[in-house]
């Protein structure tokens, strides 16, 4: 069966994987770029870039992906339903090329973006959301994109085979936290960490048969 993988979800030492106050001019809220500068700095984002550890993490979001899930808070900003305008934050060529499930109480038509990406948007239990999406990237491994509620709620649901998260050397203090009500998961996954000389932490998280 395809796998759910989550890649490069950045998360700050304490915990938090996107700040307060999240607006339309600001999708992180108080947190800006500072959770994704490490990304900015690789070849995958710049040719100029690093290619380092960094690099070769970052380099894994696409490949076999044929389906996103994603929550209504990544999907965009405090009272976006209001606005049937809003068509996510990522411009007219959004980067997920594959269809896209926004999970949300505030469902809409399917919204046909350019360069292969469609949003369609559930009401669903993370388990009905997850096989809608696997019926969609035929045959190919479903990406969770966060945010953290998300993604917590695909794990306190068992949904969630690989995991890959990016501790960035910075303190937030307040937004929305990954791991809360998570005790114990580790227990369920082979664990390993590489450090990176940016400072990142890369800690993946995989479940045995993965």
């Amino acid at each position: 069966m395809a796998l759910a993988r989550v890649h490069n979800f950045a998360i700050s030492l304490d915990g938090y994987g996107t700040g307060e106050g999240q607006s339309a001019d600001a999708h992180f809220g108080h947190a800006g770029d500072r959770l994704h500068q490490w990304m900015f700095a690789t070849r995958w984002w710049d040719p100029g870039g690093s290619g380092g550890v960094d690099d070769a993490y970052v380099q894994r979001h696409d490949p076999g992906i044929g389906a996103e899930i994603m929550g209504a808070g990544k999907w965009g900003h405090p009272g976006w339903q209001d606005d049937p305008d809003w068509k996510g934050a990522w411009g007219p060529n959004p980067p997920f090329h594959t269809p896209v499930f926004v999970l949300t109480h505030h469902t809409r038509p399917p919204i046909e973006m350019e360069g292969g990406t469609t949003f369609h948007f559930l009401d669903a239990s993370p388990a009905e959301a997850l096989a809608a999406a696997r019926e969609a990237a035929d045959g190919k491994d479903v990406r969770i994109g966060g945010g953290p509620t998300t993604i917590r709620e695909f794990l306190a649901a068992g949904l969630i085979d690989q995991l890959h998260v990016a501790i960035v050397p910075i303190l937030l203090g307040r937004g929305v936290r990954l791991w809360d009500g998570l005790e114990g998961l580790e227990q369920d996954y082979r664990v390993e960490a590489t450090s990176s000389p940016s400072g990142v932490t890369h800690v993946t998280f995989t479940r045995a048969g993965s």
